[in-house]
């Protein structure tokens, strides 16, 4: 207490010190405890119902079940009412999760909660001169976000503290523990034993509201880990190798979970790296077990009173013995080489030792123009060093990196400690360029200046997502995905043909020399150096504060409500767009420039799905107006029907809305009149938050029938008076001809998702209840 009141950010408390179940859930929240009874308690009833061992992630998901004694449980099937035990938010996502909180009318969340202002800082010069642009740029953002934080109770992360998962990790993630974010690399928390699920921003109301928040039941799936890491293999390789194997939407309606004697192997950092990268292949989230590598970083981040009570009851923080998973997948670690993904999808794997070759064949730039390493993916003290010690090899033999090279701390605490431990002097005496505290080119906030747009070229990064365009807007970028410090061995070559396990390269001297494997310690010798302190308290009561958005501001709008379900069949609605291929929100709603545009909808509408390709024409951004006949822009032909008074649909491909967690994929369409989407498939998140909007989200229950409908019909969605759980609805297709043919659709809507429809949205609903209750 005496840390807290005195603004000092070490702390070390003396496991004898705490009682039980009085351990706070981070030094910032000192009255919210850590309630492992009740997660004891919760996980017994489940079990002597199910009568059965239980997975890892049953124990914690079962554990915040509301109603244990009662709730339907079957993996994959039923929906659960759970009740997190916290709630994150990343500045682009909460603007609008706080616009819609606010809509709610409450007038306080209900769990502790934070934002953390990581996703509005563009790298362009270098961090300090970043941050200052961006604080200046953002002031109207950040203001909002740190009044509306102040007036309801949650805590605020300053711009330049870090990425969300990386502070997360640091502060707020603990074993068992039930965080839900609004952000799809959430599960990054799992490298800490929790249960960390992204969502969308109406997901997350819920949760501050204190309702109940809904879950599709997960399966799981265990990846069995044996042997031991070792060489220039790393955790990343891990994942790497296990998105290769289930592809980007085998995970979905999973959660992942790692187990076997290999796991001990693996730093606690390097845990989260596995975990937060598992929303490339679609899972709910990751997890990994409680164990001595997750108790040596609780102690280092100041937190041995957490570890100390985990250990007591360590029992309901590891899998039974004896339980069944739906799937299992082994890794022999110790056989795991260096892997390389890419490019333009994350699954796509090879070994680095043949990725140049595969390069040439495909016709893929060899020559790596930027190597960048960071993200909220591989950010960690750890792989700062790793990625330190092959440049130290380097600078030994006078070579620098051929390659642009950008390195981005993960958080104020590792850029501060970094900087004293000498890690990022050696990473700019190899040519790299240390940028802000941020997420910067990682989801598309990066001023490139070396390339024009439509030139053809190779990046190679520590990042997690490499979808076309994703990091500098350019469709040509063939972007790859790797560890730290193949990044950096890669950067020094400047080519994807260097296999740095066998190649050898050549010294200033003229003599050849090999990089050894790098070692670096998992955590620092000396305690983390804090650096500045970044974190804003919410007051006790806000309820003074008041929150500033204009009427004329292009930044933030206040929302007004969807309208209701006006009790009929949807009839003869146009089709905006049959997307062909894969559709992720980043095609749904681009990020990069328009993340400036994230808390105001009508702006940010003018993006909507300007990056699907249209079957018409194989084109983006160019869709036939079916009432004048002519091609013109996604977005304009929208507005165009909305102004008509036409609704209208979308037909989609397959794991259409993978990706980022962000709603305004589900937002846009909804604010511009859409009304259903229907695909052969959608990935969880995207679903979910179509869901709470009131849209229809539906599949083909053939998926050949994608191939019926053509962007000129029309289409009819009949049986809405008898939507129900469970039972398909009928679609009627009417050609141009006067044709027409039936076809059935299925939907995953429960009785409560079927209230959100018809109210108009899920915070519709929440306010009819209200009233209700009132």
């Amino acid at each position: 207490q005496h840390a807290l009141n005195s603004g000092i950010r070490r702390y070390h408390v003396a496991p004898v010190l705490c009682q039980r179940a009085k351990v706070a859930m981070s030094h910032f929240e000192p009255n919210e405890h850590i309630n492992y009874e009740k997660l004891e308690k919760n996980i017994n009833i489940v079990r002597k119902r199910l009568d059965r061992p239980l997975t890892l992630s049953e124990k914690i998901v079962y554990g915040h079940l509301d109603d244990p004694a009662k709730q339907e449980i079957e993996r994959g099937k039923t929906y659960l009412r759970l009740r997190p035990d916290r709630v994150a938010m990343q500045d682009a996502t909460a603007q609008m999760a706080m616009l819609q909180f606010i809509s709610s009318g409450l007038p306080k969340v209900a769990v502790p909660s934070t934002i953390h202002c990581d996703h509005l800082i563009e790298a362009q010069s270098g961090g300090e001169k970043d941050l200052r642009r961006a604080k200046d740029i953002n002031q109207e953002v950040y203001n909002f976000l740190a009044t509306a934080g102040a007036k309801y109770g949650v805590g605020f992360w300053k711009p330049g503290s870090g990425i969300i998962h990386q502070i997360i990790l640091e502060n707020y993630s603990y074993p068992g523990v039930m965080l839900i974010g609004t952000d799809s690399h959430t599960p990054n928390g799992g490298g800490l034993g929790g249960i960390c699920i992204g969502v969308g921003g109406a997901d997350a109301v819920d949760v501050m509201a204190g309702i109940p928040w809904e879950l599709k039941c997960p399966k799981v799936i265990g990846v069995k880990l044996t042997g031991k890491l070792s060489g220039w293999s790393s955790p990343k390789d891990v994942i790497l190798k296990v998105a290769g194997i289930l592809t980007v939407k085998g995970g979905t309606g999973a959660i992942i979970e790692y187990h076997g004697p290999g796991v001990d192997s693996i730093s606690c950092t390097g845990m989260a790296t596995i975990c937060n990268m598992g929303a490339e292949i679609g899972a709910t989230t990751s997890v990994f077990p409680y164990n001595a590598r997750m108790k040596k970083y609780l102690g280092k981040t100041g937190r041995a009173d957490i570890a100390a009570l985990a250990d007591e009851f360590q029992q309901h923080l590891v899998p039974d013995s004896g339980c069944q998973y739906d799937q299992v997948i082994e890794i022999n670690l110790s056989e795991l080489k260096p892997h390389i993904n890419g490019p333009f999808t994350p699954d796509l794997a090879n070994p680095v030792s043949d990725i140049g070759a595969v390069a040439e064949k495909e016709g893929w730039p060899v020559d790596i123009r930027v190597g960048l390493i960071g993200s909220c993916t591989n950010s960690s003290y750890e792989d700062m060093g790793r990625s330190a010690a092959v440049a130290k090899q380097a600078l030994a033999h006078g070579l620098k990196c051929k390659s642009k090279f950008t390195i981005t701390p993960g958080s104020e605490q590792i850029r501060a400690t970094i900087e004293r431990d000498g890690y990022a002097q050696i990473l700019r005496d190899v040519g790299g360029l240390v940028l802000a505290n941020a997420c910067g080119p990682c989801i598309g906030q990066w001023d490139r200046k070396d390339i024009k747009k439509g030139e053809k070229n190779t990046i190679v990064t520590s990042y997690n997502r490499n979808f076309t365009g994703r990091n500098d807007a350019n469709p040509e970028t063939h972007a790859f995905v790797t560890s730290p410090e193949i990044v950096t061995a890669l950067s020094i070559a400047g080519t994807l043909k260097f296999n740095p396990e066998t190649d050898y390269l050549t010294g200033a001297d003229g003599k050849k020399f090999k990089l050894e494997a790098p070692d670096a310690d998992e955590l620092p010798k000396l305690e983390f150096d804090p650096g500045q302190d970044t974190y804003q308290y919410p007051p006790k009561d806000g309820s003074g504060q008041h929150v500033d958005v204009s009427p004329t501001s292009q930044r933030l709008q206040l929302l007004e409500p969807f309208d209701k379900w006006d009790g009929k069949d949807l009839e003869d609605m146009l089709i905006l767009i049959k997307v062909k291929g894969k559709c992720t929100t980043d095609h749904i709603s681009a990020a990069g420039p328009w993340l400036k545009f994230r808390g105001h909808l009508d702006n940010i509408s003018n993006n909507l799905l300007i990056g699907a390709i249209n079957t018409e024409n194989g084109k983006a951004n160019s869709v036939r107006n079916a009432l004048t006949q002519e091609f013109g822009p996604v977005p304009d032909t929208a507005r165009y029907y909305k102004k008509m008074g036409v609704k209208w649909a979308v037909i989609g491909d397959e794991n259409y809305g993978e990706g980022s967690s962000r709603e305004h994929a589900a937002l846009e369409p909804r604010h511009l009149g859409g009304r259903v989407i229907i695909t052969k498939s959608f990935a969880r998140i995207h679903e979910t938050n179509l869901k709470k909007q009131g849209l229809l989200p539906l599949t083909f229950a053939d998926p050949a029938d994608y191939n019926k409908i053509h962007p000129v019909d029309k289409l009819s969605i009949v049986g809405l008076a008898d939507f129900a759980p469970g039972k398909p609805l009928k679609c009627v297709i009417k050609h141009p001809n006067g044709s027409q043919e039936t076809i059935m659709l299925n939907h995953t809507f429960n009785e409560s998702q079927i209230e959100w429809f018809q109210a108009g949205s899920a915070l519709n609903r929440m306010k009819e209840l209200q009233q209700k209750s009132s």
